[in-house]
C-alpha cells in the first residue's frame, strides 16, 4: 500500500495519524477546529490508522498526511490531464508568497524533483525535465499604506530564501517592479504608475485596471527570460469570487473565459493547476506542512471585488462547498477556442486518453474571440465587434480607435468619466496595448484601401 505522504513508511498501523503522531495530530485538530467536522479522537477517513486532524468537503475527516496526499492529488490530476506542462517547457511561477502560492509551489517543485530522478535513474534516456522559475510582482508602488523599505527588502529576502531551499532543481528568482510595465523611455516609472492609477475614478476599476498590470508584468518576465507557460496560484475560492464580481460588473459574456484551466489568449499561455482547491484547504496545508508564507506585500481586493470576497466567506462559514458549487456552475458555460491547448507539439508527450483535452486549430475558423480588449483582455461580444466595425469606418482620431477597443466594462468602470480626459489617459498606458490597436489599424486601411483600388468609381461608364 502506497504511503499517504505522512512520516510514517505507510498507511494503516504506520500511518502517520498512528500513535508516534498522535499529539501532533491532536494539536492540529486543536488549532484547525474551525475546519474539522470530527473529534480528534475521529478514525482517519482514508487509512484508518487514528485521529483525524482535517477535513474535507463532503465530511471526510483526514489525517494529515492523507490531506496533503489529497490536495496534492487534485493539483497533479490538474497539470496531468489538462497537459499544463511538457517535458520541455520552461514554467514561470507568479509567486505572491501567500498560501496558494506557497503551496503551488512546493506542488510543482516536488514534480520537478521526480523527473530529475527518473531522468538521473535512466542514465538520461528518460524525457526531459521542465525548468522552473519564479516571479514575485512588487507592487510598493501602488500600496495605499507606506511599508518602511527594509521590511519590503526583508519581505523579498524571504522569499528568495524561500525559493533557494527547495532542491534539486535550480529555480531563478525574478523580482519585478509593476512599473517596469512602461516602456524605458519613462522618465519617472512609478509616478506615471501612479498618475494612471489616479485618472481611474472607481475603485473597482483601479483594482480590476492593476491586475491587468500584474499579468502585463508576468508576461514581460517570461517573454525576456524564455519562459513557456505562466502558472498562477489562483485557487477555487478565487475564481468562485471572479464569477459573481464579473457577472456584477456586467462581463458575464467573457466569463467563460476566466474559469478554466488553461487560458492561451496570451503570448505566454497562463495555467490554473489548484483551480479544484480550496483557500482554506491550501492554508491548513501550510500550517501543517508548516510552509513559510510572506503577505507583507498583499494587496487586498476594493470596491466591488472586496464586497464579493467578504459575501463569499460568509457563504463560507456557512457551509464550505458553496465555493464549488459557484465553480461548477460556472463551469457550464461554454469556454473560448483559447482554453485549450493546441495539438501542435502536445501529443508526441500525451497518452491517447489524453488527447481529446487539445483542438486542432482549423485554418478557416473564424472566431470573434480573437477580438480581445484593449485594457482588461476579454473578449468582445457580437455588439461589441459590431461597434468597433463602425468606429473602424467612421473614425477619424485614433483615439476613437482605442475608445472603441475597450469593452462595456472597462467603459463605465476604468476610463475617465470625461471624454475629453481620454487622450490623456491613453497616453499613460503601457505602448503595448495601443501599439497593438495601431497596427491594426495600419493593416485594416492598407486592405481598404487595396480593395478601393479594384472598384470603379462613379464618373466611369459602363
Amino acid at each position: 500500500m502506497a504511503a499517504c505522504g505522512g512520516a510514517g513508511a505507510g498507511c494503516g498501523p504506520q500511518c502517520s495519524s498512528s500513535s508516534s503522531a498522535g499529539g501532533q495530530e491532536d494539536a492540529l485538530a486543536e488549532s484547525m477546529g474551525r475546519l474539522s467536522t470530527a473529534s480528534a479522537a475521529a478514525a482517519c477517513g482514508k487509512c484508518d490508522g487514528g485521529g483525524a486532524a482535517v477535513a474535507v468537503a463532503g465530511g471526510v475527516g483526514m489525517c494529515a498526511g492523507c490531506f496533503r496526499t489529497h490536495l496534492f492529488g487534485k493539483f497533479k490530476l490538474s497539470v496531468t490531464s489538462n497537459a499544463m506542462v511538457r517535458p520541455t517547457d520552461a514554467v514561470l511561477l507568479a509567486f505572491s508568497g501567500g498560501p496558494a502560492s506557497r503551496v503551488a509551489l512546493q506542488f510543482i517543485h516536488e514534480m520537478q524533483s521526480k523527473a530529475i530522478q527518473s531522468w538521473e535513474a535512466s542514465n538520461s534516456q528518460a524525457l526531459p525535465v521542465f525548468s522552473l522559475g519564479v516571479v514575485f510582482v512588487d507592487e510598493r508602488s501602488v500600496l495605499s499604506a507606506s511599508l518602511p523599505g527594509h521590511e519590503i527588502q526583508a519581505a523579498i529576502e524571504d522569499i528568495r530564501s524561500v525559493v533557494s531551499g527547495l532542491s534539486p532543481g535550480d529555480k531563478r528568482v525574478h523580482i519585478a517592479p509593476l512599473e517596469e510595465v512602461f516602456s524605458s523611455g519613462s522618465d519617472d516609472k512609478a509616478a506615471r504608475l501612479k498618475e494612471v492609477v489616479g485618472v481611474i475614478s472607481d475603485e473597482t476599476g483601479r483594482d480590476d485596471f492593476v491586475r491587468r498590470l500584474r499579468m502585463l508584468s508576468l508576461q514581460k518576465v517570461a517573454l525576456e527570460n524564455g519562459y513557456t507557460k505562466i502558472m498562477l496560484g489562483t485557487c477555487a475560492s478565487g475564481i468562485a469570487c471572479h464569477v459573481l464580481s464579473a457577472t456584477v460588473k456586467g462581463q458575464g459574456y467573457a466569463l467563460p473565459a476566466d474559469v478554466q484551466y488553461v487560458d492561451t489568449r496570451w503570448e505566454v499561455p497562463v495555467v490554473l493547476p489548484l483551480h479544484d482547491c480550496l483557500a482554506q484547504e491550501l492554508n491548513l496545508l501550510c500550517e501543517i506542512d508548516s510552509l513559510k508564507t510572506q503577505q507583507l506585500l498583499d494587496r487586498p481586493c476594493s470596491g466591488i471585488n472586496g464586497l464579493v470576497s467578504s459575501f463569499v466567506s460568509r457563504l463560507r462559514e456557512e457551509n464550505s462547498s458553496r465555493e464549488h458549487t459557484i465553480l461548477r456552475t460556472a463551469q457550464k458555460l461554454k469556454p473560448f477556442s483559447f482554453n485549450k491547448f493546441s495539438a501542435n507539439g502536445y501529443h508526441d508527450f500525451l497518452p491517447s486518453r489524453l488527447r481529446p483535452k487539445f483542438q486542432n486549430i482549423d485554418a478557416n475558423e473564424c472566431t470573434f474571440s480573437e477580438i480581445l480588449c484593449l485594457i482588461c483582455g476579454s473578449p468582445f461580444s457580437e455588439s461589441e465587434l459590431l461597434n468597433l466595425e463602425n468606429t473602424k469606418l467612421k473614425a477619424q482620431k485614433k483615439i476613437d480607435l482605442y475608445t472603441a477597443h475597450c469593452c462595456q466594462s472597462c467603459h463605465f468602470q476604468i476610463l475617465p468619466a470625461a471624454t475629453d480626459m481620454y487622450g490623456h489617459f491613453f497616453s499613460l498606458l503601457p505602448k503595448f496595448w495601443t501599439e497593438k490597436v495601431d497596427a491594426a489599424s495600419a493593416s485594416h486601411s492598407s486592405l481598404r484601401d487595396q480593395i478601393a483600388d479594384y472598384l470603379l468609381d462613379e464618373d466611369d461608364g459602363n
